[in-house]
């Protein structure tokens, strides 16, 4: 049902897709019984009666081959444009679902998994989508139709050809669930070797300056070998499955011939519709081999969208509340209320019944070791996690009831982001289109962050043409640029040299001074958080 679902914005070409499929089938379907008819009838005719007959039968033949030939192209151009929006439609779904997806999602998760099931994954349910219905559908309607017509020449010789069938479709059922499991692990294995390949080449800096590139390659190694077993076992039910469907096709020829040659030594058949019944089989088997294509098909489909669904069934855990209002008139009073955090995946407690109160204006520094919490704490002022117990107030007011909370709250992320094909001053200006600011204001914003972080003139560079330093300016600028009312600053410093340092301490000290909500500074250093609060004149 939930695939069926993705049908729905195309159901005229989807219908219209089936009626071609259709009348594909029947034009395959009628050339032999034409051709059994004029045995029988027009060619036992005298010389001038079939030269007479042939120019219409010619030209009937003709027009059936053309609406064929056009059906034939709908089905390919059109069937396959259905298939591909589709997968457009559940790409964007996908996409739209992991930027709503939490912080503790993308911990969990390795984003070459996640690139696994948003590209590989979604190409083979579109391919499944076009092909699947349609083929199904000109299998039966090839296969009903063969056995029509196989009755109405001969049922003797049609009955052990029926049993045949049904014991080769219970076969292949059987081995049906073997390759579900096999493609299935072939789709985890795949995500394995993209996931080895994206950690790789994120991280070839660090591979490269420690010598230990003969480790990585022996880590892709161990994942790709994997792929490849599981493609062995993925090969080998589809090498028996498609060896038994050719064997009991096999099987039909035989009992055809056997038995047909039985039937016409017995005066129950005549030898020309022996010659009629083998063409009727060789449509008969198409249809069958198509079946049999398809379930591999189907396979690869329903394993990708198994995939594709256990991320769009996965709830987000961060969620505004149904009656959130946006805040306005903000002052910046932040409190910590019993506050108490955990990862999902893991019981042990990352912060336990913290309550504090920053009042409206005050900048204060979080100080601690590693996994202590500091960042934790400003992620869930900016609604990014949501505490286990406890709650978390801006003026008063729940940050879940706050739906707009995240535009009145600048971050300076510990490991900042770049976007790496978006220039310096777009980057700068991320968040202040959706604002709606007019593109005068935005660019003199722009340019005056860039001047007071020390990266005037490199509007136009990319951050792969910047030092850490300077991308670290960068996303210092990016979060001040829409004016948050809250500024939180986790390890700000830690890439910056100390002309920076200087620049906040001077340039920046009056806007600092006069900042309208509160700053939160997370730093490992007493010293440097002490330094930072002193010289700026702050608490």
């Amino acid at each position: 049902k939930k695939f069926i679902h993705y049908y729905g914005p195309y159901k005229a070409v989807f219908f219209i897709d089936l009626i071609c499929a259709a009348v594909i089938s029947l034009v395959d379907l009628a050339y032999p019984q034409i051709l059994r008819t004029m045995t029988k009838t027009l060619f036992t005719q005298d010389k001038d009666i079939i030269l007479h007959a042939l120019p219409v039968i010619a030209a009937s033949l003709f027009v059936m081959y053309i609406v064929q030939s056009l059906c034939k192209y709908y089905v390919t151009y059109q069937g396959h444009m259905m298939g591909a929006k589709m997968e457009r439609d559940m790409r964007r779904e996908l996409f739209d679902h992991y930027q709503e997806l939490s912080f503790s999602y993308y911990s969990r998760n390795n984003s070459g998994q996640m690139m696994s099931k948003l590209v590989s994954d979604l190409f083979d349910i579109s391919e499944f989508a076009h092909h699947g219905p349609e083929n199904l559908f000109i299998s039966l309607v090839k296969i009903v139709g063969a056995f029509i017509f196989l009755f109405f020449i001969n049922k003797k010789l049609a009955l052990p050809l029926i049993l045949l069938v049904i014991v080769m479709f219970v076969f292949s059922f059987r081995q049906n669930a073997k390759m579900q499991e096999t493609f299935m692990e072939n789709r985890r294995k795949i995500g394995d070797v993209n996931a080895s390949l994206q950690d790789t080449l994120s991280g070839i800096r660090v591979v490269q300056s420690f010598a230990n590139e003969d480790i990585e390659r022996e880590k892709f190694k161990k994942s790709n070998e994997a792929f490849l077993v599981s493609k062995r076992d993925n090969y080998h039910c589809m090498g028996s499955f498609m060896s038994s469907n050719l064997f009991f096709q096999g099987m039909m020829y035989l009992v055809t011939l056997v038995y047909g040659g039985y039937l016409i030594a017995q005066g129950e058949m005549q030898t020309a519709d022996l010659a009629m019944y083998a063409l009727y089989i060789g449509i008969f088997i198409s249809p069958i081999q198509i079946l049999v294509e398809l379930v591999e098909m189907m396979q690869k489909g329903l394993s990708g969208f198994r995939r594709f669904l256990d991320v769009m069934e996965t709830e987000s855990e961060i969620r505004d509340a149904d009656n959130a209002a946006e805040l306005t008139d903000v002052k910046g009073h932040v409190r910590y209320d019993h506050v108490s955090f955990h990862y999902n995946d893991d019981e042990t407690p990352v912060l336990s019944d913290i309550s504090i109160d920053i009042p409206a204006g005050k900048s204060i520094a979080l100080v601690g070791p590693s996994g202590s919490g500091k960042t934790t704490l400003l992620r869930m002022i900016a609604g990014l996690e949501n505490p286990n117990s406890g709650d978390i107030y801006i003026d008063g007011r729940r940050v879940n009831d706050i739906p707009a909370a995240k535009r009145e709250i600048g971050f300076v992320f510990q490991n900042y982001a770049l976007f790496r094909y978006m220039t310096v001053f777009d980057n700068v200006a991320f968040g202040l289109e959706l604002m709606k600011v007019p593109k005068k204001e935005i660019k003199k914003r722009v340019m005056e962050l860039l001047e007071l972080t020390g990266l005037s003139g490199m509007e136009k560079r990319y951050p792969n043409q910047l030092s850490g330093g300077q991308r670290q300016r960068v996303a210092f600028a990016r979060a001040l640029a829409p004016n948050p009312q809250l500024l939180l600053l986790d390890e700000p410093f830690s890439a910056l040299d100390g002309y920076l340092k200087d620049v906040l301490q001077r340039e920046m000290q009056d806007f600092l001074q006069d900042y309208p909500g509160d700053m939160i500074l997370v730093t490992h250093s007493r010293d440097e958080a002490y330094k930072f609060c002193k010289e700026l004149s702050v608490v």
